[in-house]
């Protein structure tokens, strides 16, 4: 069994995820069940997803898994423009969580060729 503490792209995903609860914060309570929501849910996806697949038996299954992080990293990308274009996070905050789910999503990919 895998351990998904030793991946530096678990890591990002946990980072990711702490940062968008912390932007997810301050938006407005009409979004609570919405986009605040669905932001949080996407984010955390990315390393339970991978913790998850460390715990499969196969190459094949982590592998799975690992693709279905990399699409919660796409959802939470789209979500992050949809944020920035809503007014509900600045641009600064928009670029520094931009970059990192895009780190986060070629270090998937790497991950996932590797397999």
């Amino acid at each position: 069994m895998r351990d998904y503490k030793k991946y530096t792209v678990w890591e990002l995903g946990h980072e990711i995820t702490l940062e968008t609860y912390k932007l997810t914060k301050n938006f407005p309570n009409d979004e609570n069940f919405g986009l605040t929501s669905q932001m949080r849910r996407a984010s955390s996806s990315i390393p339970a997803n991978m913790a998850e697949g460390c715990g499969r038996e196969s190459d094949a299954e982590f592998k799975r898994f690992l693709i279905i992080a990399q699409g919660s990293a796409s959802e939470l990308e789209y979500f992050t423009i949809l944020a920035k274009d809503l007014d509900y996070i600045m641009n600064k905050e928009f670029l520094s969580i931009h970059d990192k789910v895009n780190k986060v999503r070629r270090s998937l990919n790497s991950l996932i060729n590797k397999i």
